[in-house]
């Protein structure tokens, strides 16, 4: 996955942190594109199956695919013929790690990986959790803040350029994504779909981007354009705190 992972924890024992921290490794050894070794490589390569994967890369791959499904294509696991199910391993892997963690007892959750966030719970009580959604056009500014308050599980997942450059691919040209934006942030419960929808909608563009996250129930979005335009969905407003 090739990112930094944070935890926020509130009660619940401190070794379900441990073996959340463990289990994240796991998944990186996994499906880290960057590892020869790992499974992913080697199902690129045609050395595996998908039956003789561990059965959580089956189940990665049965998400891509339902993403791929719903975004009309705009959302791909596959790579110049290659799986590569970069663009939603990390967010199906913090959810993950999160809700392990708020089974285990905790009462509030937030875990990030490499700036997208799943929060479960509250960090106490009539707290909401909040997240800072960076400004891509202002180094250090922030362009909203989004809050939990009334929601039990929120998720917020960002794509775009101003952090690890031109990185999203067009999967129907299969080359880098050229449009006017330079961020979608989007939030939704599940930070596995999140994450899927802002790399899908960041593809699109701002216009059909911003109508196709309208188009999804429970789901809303941030688009940032190269012009300095903010570009929200209906119900973001409900959001901002």
């Amino acid at each position: 996955m090739g990112t930094v992972f944070s935890f926020d924890v509130r009660g619940g024992p401190a070794e379900a942190v441990d073996a959340a921290v463990a289990e994240l490794r796991r998944l990186e050894e996994l499906f880290s594109t960057y590892r020869d070794d790992s499974e992913v490589s080697r199902l690129a390569r045609g050395e595996l199956t998908v039956a003789g994967c561990d059965p959580v890369v089956a189940e990665v791959l049965e998400l891509a695919a339902v993403a791929e499904r719903l975004s009309d294509g705009w959302f791909s696991a596959y790579y110049a013929g290659r799986v590569d199910p970069t663009g939603i391993v990390k967010g199906w892997a913090v959810e993950r790690a999160a809700r392990a963690l708020l089974a285990a007892g905790a009462q509030g959750v937030s875990v990030n990986g490499g700036g997208d966030v799943q929060l479960l719970g509250a960090p106490a009580a009539g707290r909401p959790w909040r997240v800072g959604v960076a400004d891509p056009l202002r180094p250090g500014g922030l362009a909203a803040v989004i809050s939990s308050a009334g929601a039990a599980e929120l998720a917020v997942a960002t794509s775009g350029t101003a952090e690890r450059g031109v990185h999203v691919l067009d999967p129907r040209t299969r080359r880098p994504a050229v449009t006017d934006l330079l961020g979608v942030t989007v939030v939704a419960p599940s930070l596995t779909w999140a994450d899927c929808w802002a790399t899908a909608a960041f593809a699109m563009g701002s216009r059909a981007g911003l109508a196709w996250l309208e188009s999804l129930p429970g789901v809303d979005g941030l688009l940032i354009t190269a012009g300095d335009e903010v570009r929200c969905t209906e119900g973001l407003a409900s959001w901002l705190g």
